[in-house]
């Protein structure tokens, strides 16, 4: 019997030990998910607001959502389409600086290091004006350099057309994202046994093929770890979007989910529309997440 209540205890100490962080969370987070939950089963809006009577109308907003063309021909498509490039150009360029830092001597790599985890710690709205004033119409210093080298003979507005509005905006999140994936890529390179490089070396292999045929698979686990995070951020971008000229709604042919959500709820006062758009988004990003999860466990067992 002691031995037992021993096991007992085992099993329910340390959930005891999480329960206060548990609670918190379930209070900060999953509360707000059932209150969005809530307000997408209702057609909820300055009325209800005021009145605090719900007005349910079950999946309706769901369904409009899913048979909307806008979703269809340009929201999703955004959204996808945005991630998809967004993590393979964060993935390639994070990676090609994490090789040059890992082929620089510990002072200037240490210095490099440094000065690029100032774009990781710069906020994303501060970057992101940064990144309006170089494209600005009038005073851009991109125009400006188009200008005089003659290749433009008028200033041009670049966030008018949805596919320079999110080259823009590509920019912007490469630039932000690549110092992570660099950092983490050269933690996984300086971990690659040299022998093994030395080896490859000596029996002809140029650099390109040691790259690919050594170092790509012994960091299999931190490309899987650095895609599918750069995967989840990239899916649910929203100020870079949204505080660029336009994409706060008034052109909605560069509208994504996260900046649609919000431009409904917020701007139209279609608060339950909105939600039901977060809901969807969040199952998204679950579905994700659940991948990611699956990806690092498989990693573990091998």
């Amino acid at each position: 019997m002691p031995r037992l209540s021993r096991a007992r205890a085992a099993v329910v100490r340390p959930w005891l030990l999480l329960a206060p962080a548990l609670i918190v969370l379930a209070v900060l987070l999953l509360w707000p998910l059932v209150r969005v939950f809530l307000f997408s089963l209702q057609d909820y809006g300055l009325r209800e607001i005021t009145t605090g009577e719900p007005n349910w109308i079950g999946t309706a907003n769901y369904a409009e959502i899913l048979t909307s063309p806008e979703l269809w021909t340009v929201v999703l498509p955004n959204t996808v389409g945005f991630a998809v490039l967004s993590v393979a150009g964060t993935v390639a360029f994070g990676t090609g600086v994490a090789v040059l830092l890992a082929s620089l001597g510990t002072f200037w790599r240490t210095v490099t290091s440094s000065a690029i985890m100032a774009a990781w710690a710069m906020p994303a709205v501060t970057g992101t004006y940064v990144w309006v004033w170089i494209f600005d119409a009038d005073r851009g210093v991109f125009n400006d350099v188009l200008m005089g080298l003659g290749l433009l003979d008028d200033p041009t507005n670049w966030f008018t057309d949805r596919w320079s509005f999110y080259a823009i905006v590509l920019l912007n999140v490469i630039h932000h994202g690549f110092p992570f994936v660099a950092i983490t890529v050269l933690a996984g390179l300086l971990g690659v046994p040299k022998e093994m490089l030395e080896a490859a070396e000596m029996d002809g292999a140029g650099s390109f093929r040691r790259f690919f045929s050594i170092i790509v698979p012994q960091l299999r686990q931190v490309f899987a770890v650095v895609i599918i995070l750069s995967t989840i951020w990239d899916f649910k971008v929203f100020a870079q979007v949204y505080l660029m000229p336009g994409g706060a709604g008034s052109n909605r042919s560069v509208l994504n989910l996260g900046v649609w959500s919000y431009v409904e709820s917020f701007g139209q006062n279609r608060y339950g529309f909105g939600s039901a758009i977060a809901v969807l988004l969040t199952l998204l990003l679950l579905a994700i997440t659940a991948v990611y999860v699956r990806t690092v466990l498989a990693e573990e067992e091998r």
